[in-house]
């Protein structure tokens, strides 16, 4: 990476006013988010920290200091980082078709040995960098035009199609609205919105048509009318929905969920921990995880809408709507409201590349915050 120069560095900020600039508040939640993870993952084990509650607990104060400790690099590093990161994320998805760990019938994950990476997780926010620094380079947004989007729509495509041969078509999908999302922040025209929109109205239909893996046609159908088959495919949403509606107002009380502890709750620990949280603090506690879901997004789009420069806006911005995505599928998914796809509860689910990816982008929404005022210069003035 070349040294930045001197024009370009405006005020460097010392690191104990950087320290003095930490969102504390946000911090808190993410605290408080995780902190209901270890005591759902507590219950569902009947009371035991092991196999998983210790070990997410572990897994959270790890990565909360490595939040803390990236927030604080100057955020012309992330930039410069941005298209190299991007492409090693590629490579890993690259490796996982190659070498990749095959579990329940996909081919998701790449095994370091203590550590079984998902790429497709670091892809989430390799995109999300190399998308805002590739904005970045045209300053004012508004000089966007239809030709400036081939790069950006290659660069969320090619993800896409390596993350569907996996299969994993959830993911897939968050990665591609993720990056339909910074497009659209990115300042397009309502023609333009309307071409595209278009386009992937036509380009989805004929997926759904042609394109689908038989266990993906089965899910849809499952979606549709899990009763048919409520000892087959339709098993696992007919049982979220009774768990979460045997939870009532209030909740049967922690560690007293019957689904659950009896396990004909499926993927408790990961896709369907909300039900099990629902099931044991019933309406008022799912409504609070909301709220706290809620709170911290505000804050992410908050600290967005304040940073000066078009990297950060865009970076904290496309984080946001990663998170938003993941709470909005799980949740979606657990109360049946569309087909299940295999995506976890962030913060709360268990599983250590899903935890690092997720705290890792709010090091970068923290560092947007720290570094709001600064200079950045445009990126092709960076080696990378």
């Amino acid at each position: 990476m070349t040294d930045f120069p001197v024009s370009h560095l405006g005020r460097v900020i010392p690191l104990r006013a950087k320290v003095a600039r930490i969102h504390w508040l946000l911090v808190l939640l993410l605290c408080l988010a995780a902190m209901t993870g270890v005591a759902v993952l507590y219950s569902i084990a009947d009371g035991s920290w092991t196999p998983r509650a210790a070990q997410h607990a572990m897994r959270f104060g790890f990565t909360l200091l490595l939040m803390l400790t990236l927030a604080l690099v100057d955020i012309r590093i992330w930039m410069a980082l941005a298209y190299p990161v991007y492409g090693a994320a590629l490579i890993l998805l690259i490796g996982v078709d190659v070498f990749g760990v095959t579990s329940m019938g996909a081919q998701r994950w790449i095994d370091l040995g203590p550590l079984r990476l998902q790429p497709s997780e670091v892809m989430k926010l390799a995109l999300v960098l190399a998308l805002a620094r590739y904005f970045h380079s045209f300053g004012v947004l508004s000089r966007i035009q239809l030709k400036h989007l081939i790069v950006p729509l290659m660069m969320i495509a090619a993800p896409m199609a390596l993350i569907l041969r996996q299969p994993d078509l959830g993911t897939a999908v968050l990665v591609g609205a993720t990056g339909m999302a910074m497009v659209f922040l990115a300042g397009l025209s309502w023609r333009t919105i309307g071409i595209g929109a278009l386009s992937a109205v036509l380009g989805g239909t004929a997926f759904l048509i042609f394109g689908l893996h038989d266990y993906q046609r089965a899910r849809i159908e499952t979606f549709l009318h899990p009763e048919r088959d409520p000892m087959g495919s339709g098993y696992h949403i007919l049982q979220s929905k009774i768990a979460l509606g045997s939870g009532g107002l209030t909740g049967k009380g922690f560690m007293a969920g019957s689904q659950s502890h009896l396990n004909f709750l499926p993927e408790k620990q990961t896709d369907f921990i909300f039900t099990a949280l629902g099931e044991e603090f019933g309406f008022v506690g799912t409504l609070s995880i909301l709220v706290l879901f809620g709170a911290i997004l505000a804050i992410g789009l908050l600290i967005a809408g304040r940073a000066r420069h078009t990297f950060g806006r865009m970076a904290a911005a496309g984080f946001c709507v990663t998170f938003g995505l993941y709470v909005l599928v799980n949740i979606s998914m657990v109360i049946g409201l569309i087909p299940v796809v295999g995506v976890p509860l962030p913060l709360i689910s268990y599983g250590g590349t899903v935890m690092l990816t997720v705290m890792t982008g709010f090091a970068l929404v923290m560092n947007v915050h720290i570094h709001r005022d600064a200079e950045l210069p445009s990126a092709e003035g960076y080696l990378f």
